[in-house]
């Protein structure tokens, strides 16, 4: 199965956000073990390190950069990404990128904690808790 993981759940494994964090690296694990293919948005990765780079040093904000790529494959943000993102039922314009790249990259689900912002979207949006617990099952 093949995910594209909200940069909410990104961050809450990065900055250790309470109480949010441990669902996140359960699904940061799942992705190491190769339980699920996990993708970010290439504007994901953008936006971590701008925030990442307001909490940590230079090189700690790259590092942790480095280290996510090891992790996540990148859907990418191209023309027909945003073409589609404006025909997307989403109507937060950033939400709907994600959405159509995920789409667009053949991803299955979306984790995000957001799953209420999705529910217009063309790919079925998970909650971390959610996931994990489908998983356990």
């Amino acid at each position: 199965m093949r995910i594209i993981v909200d940069t909410n759940v990104v961050l809450d494994v990065l900055l250790d956000r309470k109480p949010f964090a441990n669902a996140a690296a359960g699904v940061f694990s799942l992705i190491e073990e190769s339980k699920f293919e996990g993708m970010l948005c290439a504007t994901t990765v953008t936006t971590i390190d701008y925030l990442l780079s307001q909490a940590f040093s230079r090189p700690k904000s790259l590092e942790t950069l480095r280290r996510l790529l090891e992790l996540f494959e990148i859907a990418p943000v191209n023309r027909p990404v945003i073409e589609e993102a404006f025909r997307s039922k989403i109507t937060d314009f950033e939400d709907a990128v994600l959405e159509q790249a995920g789409r667009l990259a053949g991803a299955d689900a979306i984790v995000t904690r957001n799953t209420r912002d999705f529910r217009n979207s063309a790919i079925k949006a998970i909650g971390p808790d959610e996931l994990l617990s489908a998983f356990i099952e």
